[in-house]
């Protein structure tokens, strides 16, 4: 990351967001904790996904984070590149889907 367009996450940083709102932040953590639980999928998996949906909401401290936690799951780096693909396909897929609004707009008369 940048230094010039992120700021570094920082210890400081993070103790500040968490005084600012102490409960807003506990409840955030505790509802992470609860998301990235193995459950009907692995944590591994949700650890993918979060790195798919990272690259679509280009969040660049998601993808730092959640490429890490991933890998703390045991994801692989062929299974993590492959995540970002699909993620690509996704964005990709909904500029070629909303192609339909264009295309019916042209068969519409000019106003």
């Amino acid at each position: 990351m940048s230094d010039l367009t992120y700021p570094k996450p920082t210890r400081e940083l993070a103790e500040m967001r968490r005084s600012l709102n102490p409960e807003a932040e506990a409840a955030f953590q505790a509802f992470s904790k609860a998301v990235f639980s193995d459950g009907a999928l692995s944590g591994k998996t949700k650890q993918l996904i979060a790195v798919a949906v990272a690259h679509v909401t280009q969040c660049p401290y998601c993808i730092t984070g959640h490429t890490k936690a991933a890998r703390r799951a045991g994801a692989t780096p062929q299974e993590l590149m492959e995540a970002v693909w699909v993620a690509a396909e996704m964005r990709a897929g909904g500029a070629f889907a909303h192609s339909t609004l264009m295309l019916s707009t042209l068969e519409s008369p000019l106003s």
